[in-house]
């Protein structure tokens, strides 16, 4: 199958999912998840009507947004952790970054954003399923860390975003994204602000979190075919 009709079932069965959950699909963004992929192969994704790009690694991430520079309505989204050391370029170069796990790395981001008078917008990644291999806020820390990122002037929280188990069974899956639903809510509730943004599910549940609020779909394999390392 092409890219272009990979992307194409894929809306289908965003769509399908959620018109199930009683919600609009045009609040899902589809954004390819597109490491290690090349640059051939991300223009072949934008012209499929692929508008939002996630890069795992900065230094990556960089060298295609230069390549790709003439593309100017292309949203970059940095999907993969954040080193403190790298915050500055991750800053200069992504319009949405999604791994923001701890204060310092909150205060660096906020720090290079104000150098460069930027408001930068963020989501805290929550490790939902509390494994140690994984990325992010432990769920008991998640309010004050929120706490801190609303102090910052540079910064522009707007939700939340986690990377669940694995599980053959997607249904398994569900409980997770449910989870950091509600952890949104919470926030929402405690705060009294609004968080557009719920980042959950990849090429294997992708359908599952739309069901569950996903309002960014990060869809790897699915779009571009299994990767090459």
């Amino acid at each position: 199958m092409s890219i272009k009709e990979n992307v194409q079932n894929i809306l289908e069965n965003i769509k399908l999912s959620a018109k199930k959950a009683g919600r609009n699909p045009d609040e899902v963004i589809l954004l390819a998840a597109s490491k290690t992929q090349p640059v051939e192969k991300l223009i072949e994704a934008y012209d499929a009507g692929i508008r939002y790009f996630g890069e795992n690694r900065v230094q990556e991430g960089m060298e295609k947004i230069e390549k790709m520079k003439e593309y100017t309505d292309i949203h970059w989204h940095l999907i993969g952790g954040l080193q403190t050391n790298k915050a500055k370029y991750a800053v200069r170069y992504f319009e949405m970054i999604h791994s923001v796990e701890k204060p310092s790395l909150a205060d660096e981001i906020d720090k290079r954003a104000k150098k460069i008078n930027k408001i930068q917008d963020v989501l805290i990644e929550v490790n939902v399923g509390g494994e140690e291999t994984k990325h992010g806020v432990e769920p008991e820390n998640l309010s004050q860390l929120f706490q801190h990122c609303l102090q910052k002037e540079n910064l522009n929280v707007l939700g939340l975003m986690c990377i669940p188990p694995y599980f053959e069974d997607k249904e398994k899956v569900r409980p997770y994204f449910a989870k950091l639903r509600e952890m949104k809510n919470q926030l929402e509730k405690e705060f009294g602000i609004n968080l557009p943004h719920l980042s959950m599910g990849m090429s294997h549940d992708y359908d599952v979190a739309v069901e569950e609020g996903a309002t960014i779909v990060r869809v790897g394999s699915a779009i571009f075919g299994e990767r090459v390392y």
